[in-house]
């Protein structure tokens, strides 16, 4: 037998535990139904005789308070499966191993409602065409034809191609040659790890030479001069030399790599914005 200073001493930690119980429950981190209400109230019943001081009695206020609010959350539990339609899921599954093939049809013949929809040309519709047709305007005056003038064929010399720096006073491999060589030159001067940054490597003083630039690094990437290597999470581009070109195309090199090289990049590149 315990004393009766043991008996309040237990009793003190049995209320305890069930405030720290319903408290999880309203806080939503235990399932309200875990907790024994009959049980939790013949605990409170057994124990509230022996409370003498004013502390033991808010103890007791307290777990009866926060039992309240437990019974309340299964209340509104209870409410909210019922005005849903709430059916348990293992009382759903042992319904649909018990039902026979016959019985599972029926169930989805009647809770199956497709949707139908028909498409037909009508007459009204058809009477709505012919009108749009008729009072549609012909072709030719829809679409008058435009005056070009003509302009009479001519010729062009080598020297005027290249100072309208259509073609450019070196053969295009030697000019290739040159370029790649640059390349190399400046990826050793200012680059690392055999590398260098895309836009460093084109960019120039001119909006107009950057585009050029960036025209013959596409044929060294293309030729198998170098390559190029793209970094998507940073959104950096870098060129890299190869030792030697290659001889022959792969199909890795066939793949078509958009860079935009639009005046609105060129400027963030001049202010140090772009790599």
């Amino acid at each position: 037998m315990h004393s009766k200073k043991e008996q309040k001493k237990l009793g003190r930690e049995k209320l305890q535990r069930i405030i720290e119980m319903c408290l999880a429950i309203e806080n939503h981190t235990v399932d309200p139904f875990m907790l024994d209400v009959d049980n939790i109230l013949a605990i409170v019943k057994e124990y509230f005789p022996q409370w003498e001081q004013a502390e033991e009695l808010n103890l007791d206020a307290e777990a009866i308070h926060h039992l309240a609010s437990v019974i309340k959350l299964q209340s509104e539990w209870v409410k909210h499966r019922s005005t849903s339609l709430y059916t348990d899921p293992f009382l759903l599954e042992e319904k649909l191993t018990q039902a026979t093939k016959e019985e599972m049809l029926s169930i989805f013949l009647k809770a199956w409602h497709p949707i139908v929809e028909l498409e037909q040309l009508s007459l009204h519709s058809f009477a709505e065409a012919l009108r749009y047709w008729e009072t549609l305007v012909p072709l030719k005056d829809r679409w008058p034809e435009l005056a070009v003038p003509e302009v009479a064929a001519g010729t062009a010399t080598r020297d005027e191609l290249v100072k309208q720096r259509i073609l450019s006073d070196k053969v295009f491999s030697e000019e290739l040659e040159c370029y790649w060589q640059e390349l190399k030159a400046k990826v050793g001067e200012k680059g690392s790890d055999g590398k260098m940054p895309y836009w460093d490597f084109i960019g120039a003083d001119t909006y107009e030479e950057t585009v050029q630039r960036a025209f013959l690094t596409s044929f060294l990437v293309t030729y198998g001069y170098a390559a190029l290597e793209i970094h998507p999470l940073e959104e950096a581009v870098f060129i890299k030399p190869l030792e030697k070109p290659l001889s022959k195309i792969s199909a890795q090199q066939l793949i078509s790599i958009p860079i935009s090289v639009t005046f609105e990049n060129w400027q963030k590149w001049k202010r140090g914005e772009l790599k």
